[in-house]
């Protein structure tokens, strides 16, 4: 009975990897059907097969899954329509109330009939074996038969605690329960004093950016964390970590944030190989509809490097919001994981972050500024600028007020705090964050980063003649011919020269995924 508990309310299984090695030591899990002690399929690209019953059961309450999702988008535009139709009254919601229990009750019908499906399945119960002495006992073999499943990640065990370094609960300085440090950004009016009254007048505006922020506006920064859509692209994800997994001999693993969000990971250990580039472990940042599944994480791997993957708050199996004080503690606990756990020194860590993921990308290399280099692909300044390039003109107001103060990614001014080698890669025909057109390449926020970086790093060499022959190199979208008369103007030529080796264009859109052959190490001294 406790099996059939366990297999009612136990988590939905996508796959079952095939064996990494020729042979395999029987389990030492008790209670493993010696049948299936060793499951395996011919190709990746085969799931996990369950019974008819489970089958069907899983099919009806994904559907009422979506119907939901559906239904807590569109809630605000139904109860509105409710209420001018009168179907609000007590007289009507009673009944409705009625018809909703009703409906719950079927529902978990349906999941105790998808729990006996789940235990008439030997694999199943196999799985729920491992899974539950996993959780019993951390061991390293325990662990290692876990990793031969893909199941619903909110089940998966705790593989590193934010607090787990001795040298976090011996200092002071350290990120707390309510997250690392970020910069904060300056008030929008100086010199204003900050009485009750003023606060008083203030309310309004900032209950509306916080509305707005928090609906809307996280949704339109980060698509990928909406449910529909990563429900739509489960298939591919399925597909993506199978063959990090099985090709790649990657380990997933979940960490737990200051915040106490569940951040989802993956490494691939390239050290053992005879590639140098395997002691150099790079950490990917993806966009923000990105996942390592299928994201930025190719690219490093490919030239044959070290990779650690993870997952945006609420994207796929990590849990929270993607805010940018919740990405921040993501980023921290994924750094601390990859020094502490898995054994790579900051001078052997590299970042390289794809468009919106140069949030957490440049606050890492703010934050741990031993950090071997930082690669930023097709990022910004700043976000101010590409919100208000999407949204009525009347709006600007609201919309300054709301991104400064729920959603500042500010690149460049974290990026100017890291003193180690920059990369910058530009995309040409960049759709995304070019403030006009594609082609009018001196809108691509890209250029900014690279003037106010330079401009940090370099302040006499980028005086007015140094930020100007940048800006005609960055308008001409390629260097500049070997030869060419830069006249007798040292700072002139330096600056050029800087602007040269901390940017690289790529003649590609946005999201075209950058090959192997362009990721290179970044310039430095």
């Amino acid at each position: 009975m406790a099996k059939l508990l366990s297999c009612v309310l136990g988590p939905r299984l996508y796959k079952i990897y095939r064996e990494r090695d020729s042979e395999r030591a029987p389990s030492s899990v008790p209670g493993t059907p010696t049948s299936v002690t060793n499951p395996h399929s011919s190709s990746w690209d085969t799931y996990y097969q369950p019974r008819a019953l489970e089958k069907h059961a899983d099919s009806i309450l994904a559907l009422a899954s979506v119907f939901w999702s559906i239904s807590y988008y569109s809630s605000p535009f139904a109860f509105f329509y409710l209420y001018r139709k009168g179907y609000l009254s007590l007289s009507k919601v009673v009944p409705f109330s009625h018809y909703a229990g009703t409906l719950l009750l079927l529902l978990a019908g349906v999941a105790c009939l998808r729990g006996i499906g789940r235990w008439t399945n030997p694999q199943y119960r196999q799985f729920i074996t491992i899974l539950e002495a996993t959780h019993r006992n951390h061991s390293a073999e325990n662990k290692r038969q876990l990793a031969n499943y893909n199941f619903d990640f909110r089940s998966w065990p705790v593989d590193f605690h934010w607090e787990e370094p001795s040298s976090r609960k011996e200092s002071r300085g350290g990120p707390s329960r309510w997250g690392v440090a970020l910069l904060r950004p300056e008030p929008l009016h100086r010199g204003t004093a900050d009485t009750f009254l003023n606060r008083v007048k203030k309310l309004p505006c900032q209950i509306t950016s916080y509305l707005v922020a928090h609906t809307l506006g996280r949704r339109m920064l980060y698509p990928g964390s909406v449910y529909l859509l990563q429900k739509a692209l489960m298939p591919v994800l399925l597909q993506g970590q199978a063959r990090l997994v099985e090709e790649c001999h990657g380990r997933r693993a979940k960490l737990l944030a200051c915040d106490g969000n569940e951040i989802d990971t993956m490494f691939v250990d390239r050290r053992g190989t005879a590639e140098p580039q395997g002691q150099k472990l790079v950490i990917c940042c993806e966009g923000n509809a990105g996942f390592y599944e299928v994201g930025c994480v190719s690219t490093p791997l490919e030239a044959g490097y070290s990779v650690l993957g993870w997952n945006h708050p609420g994207f796929a199996g990590s849990t929270g919001v993607p805010f940018p004080q919740n990405e921040a503690n993501a980023m921290d606990v994924v750094v601390q994981f990859a020094i502490h756990r898995l054994g790579f020194q900051p001078q052997d860590i590299i970042l390289y972050a794809w468009s919106i993921g140069g949030f957490t990308a440049t606050w890492a290399a703010m934050s741990y500024p031993d950090i071997s280099a930082v690669i930023l692909d097709a990022s910004f300044d700043d976000l101010v600028p590409l919100a208000l390039k999407v949204m009525p003109d009347s709006w600007r107001g609201l919309v300054t007020r709301t991104v400064r103060q729920h959603l500042n990614l500010n690149n460049a001014e974290q990026l100017c705090r890291y003193q180690g080698p920059v990369l910058l890669i530009r995309r040409t025909r960049d759709e995304i964050i070019t403030t006009t057109v594609p082609e009018d390449i001196m809108s691509n926020r890209g250029n900014d980063l690279l003037l106010k970086l330079l401009q940090h790093r370099y302040p006499r060499v980028m005086a007015e003649e140094g930020l100007r022959v940048v800006r005609q190199w960055l308008e001409a979208s390629s260097q500049l011919e070997e030869g060419e008369d830069m006249s007798a103007d040292g700072r002139r030529q330096l600056a050029l020269f800087l602007a040269q080796k901390h940017l690289n264009n790529f003649e590609a859109t946005h999201c075209t995924p950058l090959p192997a052959q362009n990721f290179q190490m970044p310039w430095h001294l």
